[in-house]
This record gives structure tokens, sequence and C-alpha cells, in this order.
């Protein structure tokens, strides 16, 4: 009887640990719950969550439903305790060529400013975890202000960035003309915003928007690299680097002083930050648990 309620017992427990996997990999699946994304883990320790645009046809034009789409994978990212870091990319010939211009063009004022348009388009930028744009090909309009939005941009040797949105009538809507003056500076800012001209990757890194080239076919490989290194660290501490660095966008530099200081102060309170500084100490690789 005791060996019936023991095996009883533990099928029950699979059973119910079954819908739990299934559900685990439902979230990563490209199949049913994204039309316009693929979405998985990679790296060898599949800590790193990996987006891929997926509009080939359209050239990833950003229409509504795939931001929406985008927005839902990063909550799962998010909210996933062994994902470190993120890496979002597109095709080799397209990173994201823009807005979906369809989409817009009879839209009215009152229905932009009502509904707030593009206001969810800025999930990206809010999300607490380092986020790497891998761009190959076109980053233009709302593609260059999506690159723009992430931690890190790697961009392929044919990469080109833009904000061509003078050329139709309107201006830049999802921050290009706040972050691409703040990455590049104003004369190389306002030169490409007036008259729609694009810069390619070399002239790109240049400037500062990309901190490396990589062969088209390497691209992604080395950006999940990255995102592998950056995942190694704790999540806590990198999370408060990423607020601290994003705050001298923001800040005058005695406040961002002030912040960076609270929270180099915040890390000592961390159990990672002892384990750290202990495993220097003893000359050993450090053991973060992300406590």
């Amino acid at each position: 009887m005791a060996m019936f309620c023991r095996t009883a017992t533990l099928l029950l427990k699979n059973a119910r640990a079954v819908p739990a996997t299934i559900y685990a990999a439902r979230q990563y699946s490209s199949g049913g719950q994204y039309e316009y994304l693929l979405v998985e883990k990679r790296g060898e320790k599949q800590d790193v969550g990996f987006i891929q645009l997926n509009r080939p046809k359209a050239l990833n034009a950003l229409c509504d439903g795939l931001m929406l789409e985008l927005g839902k994978a990063l909550d799962v990212f998010e909210a996933d305790g062994q994902v470190g870091a993120i890496v979002l990319t597109g095709s080799e010939r397209a990173f994201a060529a823009g807005a979906d211009i369809k989409e817009m063009q009879n839209r009215t004022f009152q229905e932009c400013y009502s509904g707030n348009f593009l206001a969810h388009w800025n999930r990206v930028s809010t999300v607490r975890k380092p986020v790497i744009a891998a761009v190959n090909g076109f980053a233009l309009g709302g593609g260059c202000e999506l690159a723009m939005m992430c931690d890190i941009i790697y961009a392929g040797e044919k990469a080109q960035f833009g904000q061509p949105e003078i050329l139709l009538g309107t201006i830049p809507g999802a921050g290009g003309s706040q972050r691409l003056t703040r990455a590049v500076g104003k004369s190389l800012a306002m030169e490409m915003i007036l008259t729609g001209d694009r810069i390619n990757a070399q002239e790109a890194k240049q400037a500062g928007l990309v901190s490396k080239i990589c062969p088209a076919d390497q691209l992604v490989s080395e950006a999940i690299k990255c995102g592998e290194k950056i995942a190694a660290n704790s999540k806590i501490v990198l999370a408060m680097a990423k607020e601290a660095v994003n705050s001298a966008y923001e800040l005058n530099l005695a406040e961002g002083n002030r912040l960076e200081k609270r929270l180099f102060h915040a890390s000592f309170a961390t159990e990672d930050r002892k384990e750290g500084m202990t495993a220097f100490v003893e000359k050993r690789k450090a053991s973060f648990q992300d406590k």
C-alpha cells in the first residue's frame, strides 16, 4: 500500500510538471504565439534571449502587431530568471526598414493624439535587462529608432542607418530626434533628419552610434557572445549598472554622480558584490547567484 501511495504521488507530481514544461516551451515558440517574430533562448547556458523580427516580404516594417508582439516577448524574457541579456535582430537584408507606412497613411491628428500613437514602442527602452541590437541591412526610420532604444548596437558591414521621415512629410516619432542627437551629436543628427540621408556602418561607428562592426554572417553570433559575457555577471548588479549609464543621458553631472554613488553603495547590500570581491581576493572565478 505504501509503495502504491509513493508511486501515485510521483505520477501526480510528474503530471503537474508536464503542463509547466509545455507552457515554458510555448513561451519561446515562434509558432502560434508569435506571427511576426522568432523567439528562443540561445547561448551555451541558454541565458541569452533571442528575438528576430520576421516580416521578410515587408523588410521587417514595424506594424502595430509586430510591436505588440515584441513587447510581449520582452516581458517573457524580463520575467525569466535564467536570461541575463537579450539580442534583437532582423534579417541580413533589413533589421527594420521603418514603420509600416500603410498603417499610418490615413491616420488623423485626433487618432494619433487621443490614442497616444507609438507610445507602446518605447517598451524596448524600459527593459531592465541589457538589450543588444544586431543590425544587418536597413535600419531606417522606426528601425533606426528601435535599434537606438537598445543598449548596445552591433552592425553588419553593409548596415545602413537613417531617419528619412522628412521625405514623407513628417518627422521621427519614436525618439529619433532625441536619441540620434545624443548618440552622434547635433550636426550629424540634424543633417540626417533634415535631408533623410543615410550613414553606413563605418560612419555610424565613427560617430559613436554603434560599438562594433562584424561580417554580416557573423553578426548574430558575435552579438550572442556579447550577451553571454554580460549574462555571466550578477543580474541584479547589471540592472544597477544599466540604470547608472542611462542616467548620464538625462541628468546633469552632479545629479548623475549622486545616482551612481547611491547605486554603488546599494551593490554592497547584495550577496553577489561580496562574492565578487571575495573571489577576486582568493584568485578564483566568482559564482554569482543573482542575490
